[in-house]
Parts: C-alpha cells; sequence; structure tokens
C-alpha cells in the first residue's frame, strides 16, 4: 500500500470528519502550550530574523493547525514588544500528504487573516501562509529558510508498514503480547530509520539556533506492548474480528504504519544524528475526557475514525465503517471500566546546532 496516495485524515466538516474530531489531539497540544510559546519566543530573541519561516508538519485540515498558527504569531508580536523592535513578516508553510484536505485549511484563512489583524495598526505584519504538500520523511523546503517548526500528533505516523510484518504478525495489527520479536524490531528499524531521515532533512531546512516543538504519542518504557498506546490497537483487531465479516487472511494481512517510541530511543536518534540539541524531553498521560460525546469510548472511537478511515475502507471496504467503529467504542467504554489505561505523549524540543 502507498501510504503517500492512501493516508489521510478524514476531510470536510461532516460528522465523522477529523476537523469535527480533533479535540483529543488539541488538548495534547494544549497541554504543552506554554513550552512551545516559550521556545518560540527564545529563538525568536535569540536570531531576531526580519522575515520569519514556521513550518507545520503535519498540519491536517482541523482548526487546530490555524489555532497554533495564530499563537506563535502572538508569541512573536509579544517577543517584539519586549525588545521594542517591530514585529517581522512571517513565512509560514503547513505540510502534509499530497492526499490531505487543504481546501478546508484555505476556506478558513480569512477568518483567520481578520482575527490576526483584530486591533493592530496597520493590520499588523505581512503574514504569507502556503501549502506545502509532500512527505516529511525528505527534504520540503530550501536550505536555511525555516527559524521555527512545529509537528503535532504527526511523527508517530511511519513512512510505510515495516517490510515483511503483514507476513508474520498474525491476529494483530500492531505490536501486541501475540506478535513474535522480529515484528518489534522491525518497527523500531522502521522508526530508526525515517526519525533520522526527518532530522537530517529538518537540519538542512532550519537556520542555526532554530527551533522545533515535536508532540507526538510514545510510551514510557522498554516494552513495546505499553498497553497506553497498543491497547487502542489492539482494541480495533478486536472489532474488526467481531465484525464477522471479514476474512482471516484479509485481517491476517492488515496492519498500521504507527509506532510509539520511547524516551530513550528519541533520544538516541537525535544524538547519532548530530545536527540537534535536545533541550527539553517531557512524557504525560492524558486525562480521559469524553467532551461532547456520550463517552469516551465513543469520543475515541470518532477520533480513530477520522484517522484511520481511508485505510481501513481502502482495504477493506468502505461498507464495514460504521458497524467496526460502533463496536470499537463500545469495547473501549468496556475495558477502560476495568482497567485505567491512559495514552502517553512525548513533547522532544530541539534546537538546530550553529
Amino acid at each position: 500500500m502507498d501510504i503517500e496516495k492512501v493516508f489521510h485524515m478524514k476531510g470536510g466538516l461532516g460528522d465523522t470528519s477529523y476537523s469535527k474530531n480533533s479535540s483529543l489531539q488539541k488538548r495534547a497540544a494544549d497541554k504543552v502550550k506554554h513550552i512551545t510559546i516559550e521556545t518560540m519566543e527564545e529563538m525568536f530573541l535569540a536570531t531576531r530574523p526580519k522575515s520569519l519561516g514556521i513550518a507545520d508538519l503535519g498540519c491536517s485540515s482541523g482548526p487546530n493547525t490555524l489555532s497554533n498558527i495564530k499563537q506563535l504569531v502572538d508569541a512573536v508580536e509579544n517577543a517584539s514588544r519586549s525588545i521594542a523592535q517591530p514585529p517581522p513578516e512571517f513565512r509560514v508553510y503547513l505540510n502534509d500528504l499530497p492526499t490531505n484536505d487543504f481546501n478546508t485549511i484555505f476556506q478558513a484563512l480569512p477568518d483567520l487573516y481578520r482575527e490576526l489583524k483584530k486591533g493592530k495598526n496597520h493590520g499588523g505584519p505581512p503574514i504569507y501562509i502556503a501549502g506545502y504538500p509532500g512527505t516529511f520523511y525528505g527534504r520540503l523546503f530550501p536550505d536555511d529558510c525555516l527559524h521555527f517548526i512545529y509537528s503535532s500528533n504527526s511523527l508517530h505516523w511511519l513512512s510505510r508498514v515495516p517490510p515483511g510484518v503483514s507476513n508474520i504478525n498474525k491476529k494483530s495489527i500492531y505490536i501486541s503480547e501475540r506478535s513474535p520479536a522480529q515484528v518489534s524490531q522491525a518497527y523500531l528499524k522502521q522508526f530508526q530509520e525515517d526519525f533520522s531521515l526527518f532530522l537530517k532533512s529538518r537540519s538542512q531546512e532550519l537556520v542555526g539556533g532554530g527551533r522545533m516543538v515535536l508532540i507526538l504519542l510514545g510510551r514510557s518504557g522498554p516494552s513495546h506492548v505499553d498497553r497506553g498506546n497498543s491497547f487502542f490497537w489492539e482494541i480495533l483487531y478486536q472489532s474488526l474480528a467481531t465484525l464477522g465479516e471479514i476474512e482471516e487472511e484479509k485481517l491476517d494481512s492488515y496492519d498500521v504504519h504507527f509506532y510509539a517510541p520511547s524516551k530513550e530511543e528519541l533520544e538516541d536518534e537525535v544524538r547519532k544524528e548530530g545536527s540537534f540539541k535536545v533541550e527539553k524531553v517531557e512524557m504525560f498521560e492524558m486525562e480521559k475526557d469524553a467532551g461532547n460525546y456520550p463517552s469516551y469510548g465513543m469520543a475515541v472511537a470518532k477520533t480513530v475514525r477520522s484517522i484511520q478511515e481511508s485505510m481501513i475502507a481502502h482495504h477493506f471496504g468502505e461498507a464495514i465503517l460504521d458497524k467496526v467503529f460502533d463496536i470499537y467504542g463500545r469495547l473501549v467504554d468496556q475495558e477502560l471500566a476495568k482497567d485505567d489505561i491512559k495514552s502517553i505523549t512525548t513533547l522532544l524540543v530541539l534546537t538546530k546546532l550553529l
């Protein structure tokens, strides 16, 4: 399966869209928002560019990315006032895979521009926003054109399912207690290749002293069968199997291109690549909050569907989607009633070495 051509968050503004079902991701980003803002302010005061380049990698199509842009622009304007200097012009690049629903983002830009200009003399500094489709596992931008890179809830997605995994990972769609050791090793190797390439590519695009704030799902220990995140994939497998409409061979051939790295694995790759200094690594659990949904299980089901629908529909067909995620929501609620499982998110702050 060609991930670049198939994988995308559910577009549009409908009931199952990512735009309507990304509040869990926003809560994770908001939990460390103060660190993101501090990092941007520190970078700006250290480099003081007249034209500031920002990239949001894995922007998707919901409101979260526009909220992030506003926070970052406000942070730089506040820092500019603190040194009695005019704010720079802003170049903002929104990146995701080519199948991403960029149109929904672009249609929301006029409202963002109005919000950014509100109450400012002469409308505030110039802000230029563009879409940059393509995988971030490779080069996206010219040399030395960026000062700040932000990525939230994206880097746990691998460039592909590790080669050979589908042949040996029976009765699972991710690393589980049933998976042979080779499955964990294959996922780790794919993560190492992908993240190393990500770091190398960004090191060429960032100026010296530029910063990256990376937020992704992770795990707290060496065991790959970490209940904090593998649990949700186990429930998805059970939902597909319980449905009773999918051939066993078809189900066994489906695996997800996901990996939740440990703190040590992230730090090891940064050290080996050699272009960045680790400023901060924090791991935190997310409290369960159903938000506007009847139950937390339904909130998770809606979120996972908005993320996985393109892949599941491509592999199994669209007809099963409603039934699978109805089962999924019920199973999540049943399991969490017995065991208090919380997903783990990692924050990584890096500075490009001079």
